[in-house]
């Protein structure tokens, strides 16, 4: 690189508040049907981070959250359920974007069940400390079913889509797209996340960073959520632009390994947050610390983990607020 052109480029970073040297930025990403996978698939957290980037593909949020504890990862992807986890554990990490609330992207597939009081006795797998394993306890004790009279299996997606297949498992609580998968070849629905959700327990999607590396580099984070906000605004203007045929279902088919038929519908399967949303009182602002209070208060009530008296720590609205200025 030529002087002036070293001067050039160290401007353009400077000016956007960046590091004119590439930092290192790792992300702990899952296979989830959701608006940012367009701009990871098209590079655009490179550009606007400036950022290296190295995505890390993990299985559900209790990997990402060992990840992040082991210092693997700066940023990831995570359920409500290992968040309030990690926080109750007291992991130095924060909350900086609600991906938004599940809804039918989450759900309990079975086979050979019609009431909930027959799935005593069943073998029912779900990602253990999971979201979905979070709206699974929720839905038995809804319906009256102590968890110790259910099998309950601890298995990552991928592994409940092989066990369903061979006839090892009587149904699972996943999510999308194995999910899907599972109720293509012959599952159906006793529960889904909306109702769960209507019962008392609320589950949501987000992305978390290490308060370190959030410190040491803030302009990456904000660049991140900016971008991040962009992509899911760009979904929620146009929610049918985004058909089977579409670049953009393309690049989450590609991403997810979910077929670009059933994207359209399984984006559908959550109430996605924007970036506008993010402060307000409804995420970010308020409702997100609350969320994960509650949510610890039922993990504590089932022996899994001891509540905090205030999750507002593990939530950081100040990197969203920077985005939309």
């Amino acid at each position: 690189m030529t002087p002036n052109r070293l001067i050039l480029s160290t401007a353009i970073f400077t000016a956007l508040g960046l590091p004119a040297w590439a930092e290192n930025l790792r992300i702990g990403w899952q296979q989830i049907v959701e608006p940012a996978r367009v701009a990871q698939a098209q590079g655009l957290y490179e550009t606007a981070t400036g950022a290296e980037i190295e995505w890390k593909l993990f299985g559900g949020g209790a990997d990402v959250i060992a990840a992040i504890a082991s210092g693997a990862i700066d940023i990831g992807y995570v359920g409500s359920s290992p968040l309030t986890a990690a926080a109750s554990q007291q992991l130095p990490v924060e909350t900086v974007y609600v991906v938004g609330n599940i809804a039918e992207a989450e759900a309990l597939a079975v086979k050979g069940i019609t009431d909930p009081a027959d799935i005593k006795g069943k073998k029912i797998a779900t990602p253990f400390v999971s979201t979905a394993h979070y709206s699974l306890l929720t839905a038995l004790g809804h319906w009256g079913v102590d968890p110790a009279e259910v099998s309950l299996l601890n298995l990552r997606p991928q592994e409940i889509g092989a066990a369903w297949e061979r006839g090892d498992i009587d149904g699972a609580y996943v999510w999308d797209p194995v999910l899907n998968q599972i109720k293509a070849s012959g599952g159906t629905v006793l529960a889904d996340s909306k109702q769960v959700a209507d019962w008392g327990g609320p589950t949501f999607d987000a992305w978390i960073v290490r308060k370190d590396y959030a410190e040491k580099n803030p302009a990456i984070v904000t660049a991140f959520v900016k971008t991040t906000g962009a992509a899911t605004d760009a979904y929620l203007a146009d929610p049918a632009a985004w058909g089977p045929d579409s670049p953009e279902v393309a690049e989450i088919a590609r991403l997810t390994g979910a077929p670009a038929a059933d994207v359209p519908a399984l984006l559908r399967g959550y109430a996605f947050a924007g970036l506008a949303d993010q402060t307000s009182d409804s995420f970010l602002g308020g409702a997100t610390a609350k969320a994960l209070k509650a949510t610890a208060g039922f993990l504590e009530a089932q022996g899994s983990a001891k509540a905090l008296a205030d999750y507002a720590p593990y939530v950081n609205a100040s990197y969203a607020s920077a985005a939309l200025k």
